[in-house]
């Protein structure tokens, strides 16, 4: 059987308390980038030019329909010789994340704003509004009651996402998870505490959706 020994996990507690802030910052960083681009694309999506139209539904669907992983190391990997730049493998995971996250957020802005009933706009028209001023004072006001718990399921998982910034070697919580196993010998100890980690950030998380989601269902 097996002996489980987490107290020889201490010696590595500042790789994973680092690792743990590259995984928060890189979560604040993508979800408030792939957050600006979701909102860009999900307006172009309904715009009434259709090269806005057809460029934002494009950019949703190469997202949405490739691998994120595979997204990683194109951007790693091929896009610095197609650019003919150096790009960092930190600069490489927030643009891919943020981007893969940004098409899905799309969507969600989107589908908000679509189900706000035509007759706002056709009032806000009314008061003399022109149509971004109705989109900004009438529709998405109404609209971000209906986004906020899909955009906050989203932004949870790319959380979860993050983790796969270390087939980059970016010094996350699961890469330095890594580092600690192949310096101490004890991968199950090592990556069961990643994974409790990972748990103890996420729960709160998912119960203050779960929370908002039902006060919004009894404010209607």
């Amino acid at each position: 059987m097996y002996a489980w020994d987490f107290g020889a996990l201490w010696a590595y507690r500042w790789l994973f308390v680092q690792g743990l802030g590259v995984t928060v910052a890189f979560t604040a960083a993508i979800v408030a980038i792939g957050l600006a681009a979701g909102l860009l694309a999900g307006l172009a999506k309904l715009s009434r030019l259709a090269p806005l139209r057809w460029g934002a539904g494009a950019y949703i669907e190469v997202f949405r329909c490739t691998p994120l992983l595979v997204q990683l190391v194109w951007f790693y990997y091929a896009l610095p010789i197609l650019a003919g730049i150096e790009i960092s493998a930190v600069t490489a995971s927030v643009l891919a994340l943020s981007l893969y996250g940004g098409s899905f957020y799309a969507e969600i802005i989107r589908g908000g704003i679509v189900s706000i009933d035509p007759g706002q706009a056709e009032a806000g028209a009314a008061l003399g509004m022109t149509p971004g001023q109705s989109m900004r004072r009438v529709i998405l006001p109404q609209a971000l009651k209906r986004m906020v718990p899909p955009l906050m399921n989203q932004s949870i998982i790319q959380f979860k996402n993050t983790s796969l910034v270390s087939v980059l070697a970016v010094p996350d919580l699961l890469y330095q998870g890594q580092v600690a196993a192949h310096d101490s010998y004890r991968p199950l100890e090592i990556y069961t505490l990643v994974a409790v980690l990972y748990f103890a950030a996420l729960f709160p998380l998912t119960w203050v959706v779960r929370r908002g989601e039902k006060r919004l269902a009894t404010s209607d």
